[in-house]
């Protein structure tokens, strides 16, 4: 088959690996792959086999429909898998302007909370799409979001809304072995201490700056740790601005993005994801694969349901630095194991993953 998987730019976390990682997927069950992204935000990209990358060097999502209306006339892709709900509007407009007969897959990765929180401003981008949302939505074949958490979101925003969960592939043959790969990084030379790991964009909603307040609670009480944050963003300079502000260089730091955060985390005791709201964070299951005990806030969406009420991790309160740091205390002394959280994981399978979409498009096609 022919198949297009698109994204709206191309970073080293969140929607543009997930669907990296699905076009890699695809393309190794022998597929023609072709991933377009809107532009590049950041500069490099992994080496990849079996799929075609190309860039349209948009920078907004709109700029993307007429070069998207040229790919669909000459190309006719039989399956298009788009993620995010500005980009999918834009996909299926496109689709149906060509009369494409494309069989299409349209993700909601970034929950409605924040996608929709402007909709009630008229001429707002949430305006827009909860009006372009629901004309346009008939031509996708299948609609689905990350978690369980935001289908139920959407139902209240669009009541007859047809979405399902299909999680997003984490768990890969080659992850398991990049995972393992040497870091050089000087706090993973003496571990005589826990290294605690966190990644993201550094944004409010990522809650970074409750992490570190956590951090300064645990050092008040002596715990010896480390904290690692991976990731850029518009908060980076209040943050190394709030780590001088509690005498935390020697125990915080702030490293640039980089292509393989997996050796992070499997050379790490604890993940931490700080967040105000999730749509399904990959990182944490990365970080599960990885070995990492895992704390959470207990966000709208996804922790809470990938967690099982601490069965796999902690969860922690939203905005509460006092209530991370004793969940964070409490990881230190109960570390997780991989095989405990191999039931988890197994749901985040290129296998199960790629199964359930080509079940869902009604396509006859073996893992």
């Amino acid at each position: 088959m022919k198949i297009l998987v698109i994204s709206p730019a191309y970073t080293l976390s969140g929607v543009p690996l997930a669907q990296l990682r699905l076009a890699k997927s695809l393309g190794k069950l022998g597929h023609k792959v072709d991933l377009i992204y809107g532009c590049k935000k950041y500069y490099k990209i992994e080496k990849t086999k079996n799929i075609k990358i190309q860039f349209l060097n948009k920078f907004r999502v709109i700029g993307m429909f007429f070069p998207l209306l040229k790919y669909l006339i000459f190309k006719k892709p039989d399956v298009i898998f788009s993620a995010e709900d500005h980009l999918n509007a834009i996909v299926t407009l496109a689709c149906i302007f060509t009369f494409s007969k494309s069989k299409i897959s349209v993700s909601s990765r970034v929950t409605p909370i924040d996608t929709y929180r402007n909709s009630d401003k008229i001429f707002s981008k949430g305006w827009f799409l909860k009006i372009l949302f629901p004309l346009v939505n008939w031509k996708a074949d299948v609609m689905t979001c990350v978690s369980k958490d935001m289908v139920n979101q959407y139902k209240k925003i669009f009541k007859n809304t047809k979405q399902v969960p299909v999680y997003n592939i984490v768990k890969t043959d080659e992850a398991l072995i990049k995972m393992k790969n040497k870091i050089t990084h000087k706090w993973y030379k003496t571990r005589n201490n826990k290294v605690i790991i966190a990644a993201g964009k550094l944004a409010k909603w990522k809650g970074f700056d409750d992490l570190i307040k956590a951090t300064r609670i645990l050092v008040q009480k002596k715990i010896n740790i480390k904290v690692v944050i991976i990731g850029d963003g518009p908060e980076k300079n209040s943050l190394l601005k709030l780590v001088r502000q509690y005498k935390l260089e020697n125990k915080v730091i702030i490293l640039k993005p980089v292509i393989n955060t997996l050796k992070y985390f499997y050379n790490s005791d604890i993940f931490v994801l700080s967040s105000r709201v999730e749509g399904m964070p990959n990182v944490m299951i990365e970080a599960m694969m990885c070995g990492c005990t895992v704390v959470a806030t207990n966000c709208p969406t996804g922790p809470r349901e990938i967690l099982n009420k601490d069965k796999y991790g902690f969860l922690a309160k939203v905005n509460n630095p006092n209530d991370l740091a004793s969940k964070i205390y409490q990881a230190i002394n109960k570390k997780n194991s991989i095989k405990q959280n191999e039931k988890i994981l197994n749901k985040f399978t290129e296998e199960e993953v790629i199964k359930k979409h080509f079940l869902l498009l009604k396509i006859n096609s073996k893992f």
